[in-house]
């Protein structure tokens, strides 16, 4: 089953609240861009695209839009500005699809594989390792076995933290002392989860860039050594950024889609911002689909990306 399905009352209201800001902020723009217009001209589309790009879209996606909406108005000729919110709703759903053309595995899904490997990338302050715990706790809740290996050997924060959230979710953490080999421990991780038939295991690394061909060694080193205890290991590389940063969030994909070959990203912090258009930028620029986006401080509030009832809430009108 899908999560189109699966989608509760709870998450529906918890989506609602993560995007307020964005929208309440959107449709302030929008209003604006229309205002005095009954029919979208040139001006109004300049308006909107000033919209777009200040609600993080990003400037090449914000024209891939403004011109699908271009074609339209030429094909019909007259489109009322009170058609603009939904021809705008329709536009991005359908640029979203051409990523996320798949949903996402939900937490209950059967797993064909296992262990299924999941390496998290990011920089240091994006969320990082909650996202881990978060998603250790939804796939516990599900019923699967989960190991979390503490490969962020060069911030003692850093496994503490992971340790910290191992108890609270009650998945066990494998660790070594501080300035161990991250290959080592991600290693150890694998050998301990496999013997013990594991479902999941989710291995968190290092997010400095300061030095990206260091980094770009180890998580390559990282992957080798994985793939002697589990073949093609890791089955995704998740990068987490952080929706609240905007234009930040876009240069660190760049960066780490450079140093490694990113498979899903999970976008977190979309409650505390009204920068939730990164989304929609974010995920047509690299191509890469939004597995996960953060909407709250609760472990229940990282959600599996349903594309539709993102843009449909985004736009939803009360």
């Amino acid at each position: 089953m899908g999560i189109f399905q699966l989608f509760s009352k709870d998450k529906q209201e918890t989506l609602d609240k993560g995007l307020e800001r964005t929208k309440t902020s959107v449709f302030a723009k929008l209003s604006r861009a229309v205002a005095g217009k009954s029919k979208v001209d040139e001006e109004v589309l300049d308006n909107l695209e000033e919209v777009l790009v200040t609600s993080d879209v990003g400037i090449e996606t914000t024209l891939r839009i403004i011109e699908r909406i271009e074609k339209r108005v030429a094909r019909d000729k007259y489109i009322g500005t009170a058609e603009l919110n939904t021809i705008l709703k329709e536009e991005i759903a359908a640029l979203l699809s051409e990523t996320n053309q798949e949903t996402a595995m939900d937490f209950e899904a059967e797993i064909e594989h296992k262990p299924y490997v999941i390496m998290v990338v990011g920089v240091n302050g994006v969320g990082k390792t909650t996202t881990i715990g978060k998603l250790a706790y939804q796939f516990k809740k599900a019923g699967k076995t989960v190991y979390l290996g503490a490969a962020d050997t060069f911030r003692a924060a850093a496994v503490e933290q992971l340790v910290i959230w191992g108890e609270r979710v009650g998945v066990p953490v494998i660790k070594q002392q501080m300035g161990s080999d991250p290959a080592s421990v991600a290693f150890d991780t694998l050998t301990s989860a496999k013997a013990n038939n594991a479902d999941v295991i989710i291995i968190d690394t290092a997010g400095r860039l300061h030095n990206k061909v260091n980094l770009m060694n180890e998580l390559t080193k990282i992957k080798n050594v994985m793939q002697k205890v589990v073949p093609n290991a890791p089955h995704e590389v998740l990068l987490v950024l952080d929706g609240s940063t905007g234009q930040n969030a876009f240069e660190q994909a760049l960066q780490f889609t450079k140093t490694t070959q990113v498979t899903a990203l999970a976008i977190t912090k979309l409650d505390g911002t009204a920068k939730g258009g990164v989304v929609i930028g974010i995920s047509d620029q690299f191509h890469i689909p939004v597995r996960y986006i953060g909407l709250g401080e609760r472990m229940e509030d990282l959600q599996l990306f349903d594309k539709d009832k993102f843009v449909e809430t985004l736009f939803e009108q009360h």
